[in-house]
């Protein structure tokens, strides 16, 4: 089976540069993947020609023009209403059209989703779509995924549950693990902590059939204490730029210490196979691809200023979602959920 999957190739920080270059390293990973690059075409044919491993798949990609670009700080109901041709919106077209299995886009996050959940509406029995994305932990080989990373804010605990049931199915097939532990992101593991929406929505998973393990702190996501970290878009936001900020000062810091002077330089020399994987498992480009649940079709959103090895991250994530045909596991679940 050919897997198809639409490449929002203007969006993002950098544009047709990044993900044309992205999209054949995929082709060159996948064999059964077929891309459609969405934007100016002859600005991708440009690029297609700058890169000579292009010529290998002709066959297993196409382009589709679209004659405008949404803006990275343009407003959501603009990009909506106003940019009919964008690349973003054709890519997204596509995916509801059943031309391709999946839409990639690096662009504008408030767009995307609102042109998303115009074009492909929600599952039935969802009330919001959630974005999810995976975390690094101190368990090898084992990550924490987490919703709501900013989609939403001030959720209700019934629309906590559905982030739950979505991120949890998810996590079951994407990571092949049989009934995912879920946590729910709160400033205390015991019972009397937090506010009242948050005491809800923990009373109410207790009563769900997820595996539901209770509180969990902004710490356990880096642990790997559970598989699946539940909150709010407004906390799940503060936490990823948080981490990110974290992560990008330690890098900062780890290279002052290493070039102060010359015994300094000599032990970053002698260390530096020890460096480089530090390096490499901090990486935010290896967790790029956040997942937009809760619509009908499955809708990756790369990080906008990744570069091209972070950019096939998120095709790769999107290619996993359609292996696992993650919408209809999701559909299932929620319905199941329901008639309880």
């Amino acid at each position: 089976m050919t897997i198809k999957v639409s490449i929002d190739a203007s969006g993002g920080d950098y544009g047709i540069p990044v993900t044309v270059a992205a999209g054949i390293k995929a082709l060159n990973t996948f064999a059964d993947l077929h891309l459609v690059f969405v934007g100016d075409c002859d600005n991708i044919a440009a690029e297609l020609d700058k890169i000579s491993d292009s010529k290998k798949f002709t066959a297993r990609f196409s382009t589709v023009h679209a004659s405008e670009i949404v803006a990275m700080n343009e407003s959501p109901s603009n990009a909506l209403r106003k940019k009919k041709d964008s690349s973003m919106r054709v890519a997204i077209n596509l995916l509801n059209d059943k031309t391709v299995d999946a839409c990639v886009s690096a662009g504008n996050t408030g767009a995307l989703m609102a042109i998303s959940r115009f074009v492909l509406k929600t599952i039935k029995g969802i009330d919001r779509p959630a974005i999810m994305g995976r975390m690094p932990t101190t368990t090898i080989a084992k990550y924490t995924y987490m919703l709501d990373l900013g989609a939403n804010v001030d959720s209700k605990p019934e629309t906590l549950l559905e982030f739950a049931i979505m991120g949890a199915t998810a996590v079951e097939y994407i990571e092949n693990t049989v009934s995912p532990s879920v946590g729910l992101l709160n400033i205390g593991v015991e019972e009397m902590k937090g506010n009242e929406k948050i005491k809800i929505a923990s009373e109410i998973l207790k009563a769900s059939n997820l595996n539901y393990v209770g509180f969990v702190e902004g710490d356990d996501i880096y642990k790997g204490s559970v598989d699946l970290v539940v909150c709010d878009g407004f906390e799940g936001n503060i936490a990823l730029k948080a981490s990110e900020g974290v992560a990008s000062m330690m890098g900062h810091y780890l290279k002052q210490a290493f070039s102060k002077n010359i015994f300094s330089k000599l032990v970053a020399l002698i260390a530096s196979r020890v460096l480089k994987d530090f390096k490499i498992s901090l990486d935010p480009g290896k967790y790029n691809g956040a997942s937009l649940l809760g619509l009908r079709g499955i809708v990756v959103k790369s990080h906008g200023g990744a570069d091209s090895d972070a950019f096939f991250y998120a095709i790769k994530e999107a290619y996993l979602q359609i292996n696992a045909k993650i919408i209809e596991k999701i559909e299932h679940r929620v319905s199941a959920e329901l008639e309880k």
